[in-house]
């Protein structure tokens, strides 16, 4: 099968599991759900992911190369970048990328679990490559920033972005258990709980 076909069944079947990650969730997405939204039989699925934690796995890829490509964006355009400035760019960066944000907070042990070992080292590359160009930035923008405080700095934020959806969304149920528990909880945008997270970090 010639690669480019290979390259353009790949993406029908990771655009279907996003159509159909926006209106459900993880759980209720199915390999027999993804096939009725492509233009080819659900065995042909199989040849591309053997389980639809690889179509996931590949679809997190997507986004965390996208936001790659936003973090090269902010190298490139900018000479020098203030804490404040810093923050309100990568934040933006994130907050585009939102089905990421609750892929990661929910779902990540069984994504991995679930899939070849092969697809998991062409994730964990991708996702290296994202803390890579993350720590370019720094060094970029704040020279005077000591390695142990950039390595603080990575390895807190990184961990951080997998606690920002649960703080900014909540189902119906969970928020029917959080009034009946009267607990009083306030919920942030992805914007505001990022930004301000950067921002202690740098400072």
């Amino acid at each position: 099968m010639k690669q480019d076909l290979i390259n353009e069944r790949k993406k029908e079947i990771i655009d279907a599991c996003k159509k159909l990650y926006q209106t459900t969730n993880f759980n209720d997405v199915t390999i027999k759900s993804i096939s009725d939204e492509v233009s080819f039989s659900r065995a042909s699925i199989y040849n591309y992911f053997q389980t639809k934690e690889e179509i996931f796995l590949a679809f997190l890829k997507r986004e965390y190369g996208k936001w790659i490509d936003d973090l090269n964006y902010i190298y490139e355009e900018n000479e020098s970048l203030s804490k404040d400035e810093f923050a309100d760019k990568l934040t933006k960066s994130i907050e585009k990328r939102e089905k990421l944000l609750k892929l990661i907070s929910m779902n990540m042990y069984e994504i991995e679990d679930n899939s070849r070992l092969e697809e998991l080292v062409e994730f964990k590359k991708v996702y290296s490559k994202a803390e890579q160009t993350v720590r370019k930035c720094i060094d970029k923008f704040f020279k005077n920033m000591s390695k142990d405080d950039k390595d603080k700095f990575i390895y807190t934020f990184f961990p951080f972005m997998y606690g920002i959806y649960p703080y900014t969304e909540a189902t119906k149920k969970q928020k029917d258990a959080i009034k009946k528990a009267k607990v009083d909880i306030k919920y942030l945008s992805i914007y505001e709980i990022t930004y301000n997270g950067i921002l202690k970090l740098l400072n």
